[in-house]
């Protein structure tokens, strides 16, 4: 069967590419379905639908979600929401002010280090509305501060480094309620970046498959065969969905390529249609607010 990509970002967060230019770079490498993930944010989402009714690819509703998590990084992903849902709208736009609010706070911390920086360069290299770390990265780059990406966040970008700023991230409970409050399924992202051995992972999952998570992203870039297997074992102790992504970042993250999810490759239509079935979705379901 055809892979899908179920991990992908735009220019709408942190993204080098438009809605547009992501869906038809996946139809050009073959894809059979791709969802558009953006942070905190779903502006992108019905652009990316009608581009994809154009070119004959799936495109699924998705997010990844900021969530609240001590010692590591946790985001949660959302599938087949209604992406015209004002109260998930609504919410998101809280996580997005924060963001904007955020970043003005970063270039001061870059300028107290003593980095020749203005927010205002950010923002025009990041040529949208939206600006997040990758596009501090590049202007340090351009600066020959740094000589790449990953050394940008390991110095100055990464949490707890230099120029780290915290943002608003919800509670799971919050960011699990509000997928499902919009029709959609939640779905543990990268897990590896909780920090957790596998029995405190166990343990977390089984707490927040009691609110409402229904999968599992096994499948990425950065997990080796081992970490497919036990997480492969994790998934389906709790009979989650498991899915994959790359994480496409286009040129705001090393080493980023559409379709590549790890070294097992990506998931199959088999891993979309389960997802469509824990949503409810048919192939029109205009209750859904859209169609696939």
């Amino acid at each position: 069967m055809k892979k899908v990509d179920l991990h992908s970002h735009s220019t709408v967060s942190d993204g080098s590419f438009s809605p547009e230019e992501v869906i038809h770079k996946a139809a050009e490498i073959g894809l059979a379905a791709i969802a558009l993930t953006d942070h905190d944010n779903i502006d992108g989402v019905n652009v990316a639908m009608e581009a994809g009714k154009a070119v004959g690819i799936m495109v699924v509703p998705g997010v990844e979600i900021s969530a609240q998590f001590e010692g590591g990084t946790l985001h949660i992903l959302g599938y087949f929401f209604n992406p015209r849902d004002e109260k998930l709208r609504e919410k998101l736009s809280l996580f997005q002010k924060a963001r904007a609010e955020r970043n003005p706070r970063i270039a001061k911390k870059l300028q107290g280090l003593g980095i020749d920086i203005t927010y205002e360069e950010v923002q025009k290299i990041a040529g949208s509305p939206q600006v997040g770390r990758p596009h501090f990265a590049q202007i340090l780059i351009r600066k020959g501060i740094v000589k790449d990406l990953n050394e940008a966040f390991e110095r100055f970008l990464g949490k707890g480094k230099a120029a780290y700023v915290d943002k608003y991230r919800c509670p799971p409970e919050e960011a699990f309620e509000m997928i499902q409050a919009a029709g959609g399924v939640a779905v543990l992202a990268h897990p590896f970046t909780l920090n957790l051995s596998d029995s405190a992972l166990v343990t977390m999952i089984r707490k927040w498959a009691s609110l409402g998570l229904r999968g599992m992203e096994v499948f990425y870039p950065e997990h080796s065969e081992d970490i497919i297997d036990r997480y492969t074992r994790i998934a389906n102790t709790f009979s989650l969905i498991k899915t994959g992504g790359s994480d496409f970042h286009g040129n705001n993250k090393e080493g980023s390529i559409l379709g590549d999810c790890g070294p097992r490759g990506c998931p199959t239509m088999e891993v979309v249609e389960q997802l469509k079935q824990a949503a409810g979705v048919s192939s029109k379901h205009p209750g859904k607010g859209f169609e696939i």
